[in-house]
């Protein structure tokens, strides 16, 4: 690693900005695993919010194993493929919230059904990306970018291109839509007109619920990419001259995407109130241990009837028989 180590003078800068780099990026990928868990524990996947969030937490998983990606590579084939991975789910991260935001902003402010665009926001989300993230292969743009590979200082307008300009211009737009969301959403729900419908305002009460911790991920993107994004203009003017604690900021907080997704996730007050000891046993018998099976019923074999037995019984007793089977033959008592 320190052979490898070419941005700052001493050895062992390098060797505190790599092992920052892999504490951080593990602890991302601890996070993003306990946050699969939780989904699969409590069935969290059954609408389609719900089922991208899940998509949100397998890509911030898998770009987390990027950053825990030990060593300082060499420029060639595995610096490349470190690079693309990086690039591609990053914007995989990045898509789904805007994908999310997207999703909720369709079904407060527009009231549509999306569920038919499922398909749509997966294509979107990763497809894009791929296409993205392969473009800087094409110029030959990947290599050594200081604690890991990325695009090299000698490209730093394709930084910008590839992924800063991009990153914020979402972000402010992500926070428009939610500001717009949360704006309707609080008009729609004191506003009071009409026949009253308890189930429209039983949908409103939960809208308002879901757009409360929805709306916290694009900030934890923003605040990710603040020391990256000082870090990346100060080696866009001073690529020779790197400044250790930007960079030590820098590798700090861009892999932590990941855990603070599953802060924001865990931190929901419906999520929150699960997580107690009765109920993980619970949700863990329910997922490994339940063998019941249910079969169909058939009632065609049940056959109602009523049966007076005015010997065997005296008035006050209710002698109603509620149904019998066809091996049960019928008695018709003469009055």
């Amino acid at each position: 690693m320190a052979d490898n180590c070419t941005w700052f003078g001493s050895s062992s800068q390098c060797v505190t900005i790599t092992t920052v780099k892999r504490i951080t990026a593990t602890f991302s990928l601890i996070g993003c695993a306990c946050m699969l868990v939780i989904i699969w524990l409590f069935r969290k996947y059954n609408s389609l919010a719900q089922k991208m969030i899940v998509s949100l937490a397998i890509a911030a998983f898998f770009d987390s194993i990027a950053y825990v990606m030990g060593e300082v590579l060499p420029d060639g084939v595995l610096c490349n493929f470190q690079a693309w991975w990086l690039t591609y789910f990053d914007w995989c991260a990045l898509a789904w919230v805007c994908s999310i935001t997207l999703n909720l902003y369709l079904n407060v402010v527009k009231e549509m059904r999306t569920d038919q665009y499922q398909l749509t926001y997966h294509f979107t989300a990763w497809g894009v990306p791929f296409i993205l993230s392969c473009l800087p292969l094409f110029g030959d743009l990947y290599g050594p970018a200081g604690a890991w590979c990325w695009i090299t200082d000698d490209h730093v307008a394709w930084r910008f291109v590839i992924w800063y300009v991009p990153l914020f211009s979402l972000i402010f737009l992500m926070m428009l839509c939610y500001l717009r969301i949360i704006y309707v959403a609080k008009q729609r729900v004191i506003t009071w007109s009409g026949t009253y419908d308890p189930r429209r305002e039983r949908s409103k009460i939960i809208m308002a619920e879901e757009i409360k911790p929805l709306k916290w991920y694009p900030c934890v993107y923003l605040a990710v990419s603040l020391f990256p994004l000082l870090n990346r203009i100060h080696n866009a003017f001073y690529p020779s001259h790197p400044v250790f604690i930007l960079t030590l900021l820098h590798v700090m907080s861009a892999p932590l995407h990941g855990l603070a997704n599953t802060i924001v996730f865990v931190l929901d007050k419906e999520t929150w109130s699960q997580l107690t000891m009765a109920s993980l046993r619970v949700a863990f018998q329910s997922r490994l241990c339940d063998r019941t099976k249910i079969t169909e019923y058939h009632p065609a074999s049940v056959r109602y009837m009523t049966q007076i037995d005015e010997e065997e019984s005296d008035s006050a007793d209710d002698t109603t028989v509620l149904f019998s089977m066809p091996s049960m033959a019928l008695r018709n008592k003469e009055p």
